[in-house]
């Protein structure tokens, strides 16, 4: 498990893949990567450019890149002050040679994905929970109108290739500028309420005390035996550690 900083989210990209291939060939453990992202909006598998609003000149004004990625979901928002995981996992035996993983052990994923997200925020007072019908984590605002509001804090988008390894993940939203989300109709759901542990405390941990806390969490509800989380890129190559 490994706690990155802000990464590039191209280089992310590439990371994610070199790590998967070493899984897939016996190279590697399951792999935990924590990082932040500068500005980008992504367009999942089933996601429609016209759920980003912002036209290219405003997206450059703001430093924003666009990126079409193979991801589950719609149109989501990464950027400095979310907490971003990607869980790079072997789901299947890495020898399976079926096309992809039976329905019900791909949807389990997602649901201990969520229940990662919802222990962590409770960890911190937040009462958070799920929709059903809509993956990711949700909570109920406390201070809107009407009260009680439900705002999304969280978002999950994820592949599992056909050898049964995962890449992409979740991105909790901490303390992020907010006003990007007005760029885009997240997760193409029209009139959903973001929001971020930043609105809901009145300070919200710094990202490595998190990331610790997320690593420890994800042993737990994963099973896993409890591992270190390292700080840094260490567990990279030259050539790919060059990207970052």
């Amino acid at each position: 498990m490994y706690w990155l900083g802000l990464v590039d989210y191209d280089a992310a990209w590439v990371l994610q893949n070199q790590i998967a291939d070493e899984i897939h060939w016996g190279q590697r453990p399951a792999t935990l990567l924590l990082l932040e992202h500068p500005h980008v909006f992504t367009i999942g598998r089933r996601g429609s450019r016209a759920h980003i609003l912002w036209d290219e000149a405003e997206c450059t004004r703001r430093g924003i890149i666009l990126r079409e990625v193979d991801r589950g979901g719609d149109v989501t928002y990464h950027g400095p002050g979310q907490l971003v995981g990607y869980p790079i996992l072997p789901l299947a035996q890495p020898d399976w040679e079926g096309e992809r993983l039976p329905q019900a052990d791909f949807v389990g994923y997602l649901r201990k994905l969520e229940e990662l997200l919802i222990r962590l925020l409770d960890a911190y007072g937040i009462s958070a929970y799920r929709r059903e019908g809509l993956t990711g984590v949700w909570v109920n605002l406390p201070h809107s109108s009407p009260p009680g509001q439900p705002a999304k804090i969280a978002s999950i988008g994820v592949k599992v290739d056909r050898f049964g390894i995962s890449r992409h993940g979740f991105a909790l939203n901490v303390a992020p500028q907010m006003e990007y989300w007005n760029g885009i109709i997240p997760c193409g759901l029209e009139g959903v309420r973001m929001t971020s542990m930043a609105e809901l405390l009145p300070a919200p941990p710094s990202m490595p005390t998190l990331a610790v806390q997320t690593a420890h969490l994800f042993c737990a509800v994963f099973e896993f035996e409890p591992a270190p989380l390292y700080e840094g890129l260490n567990l990279l190559n030259s050539e790919i550690r060059s990207l970052l």
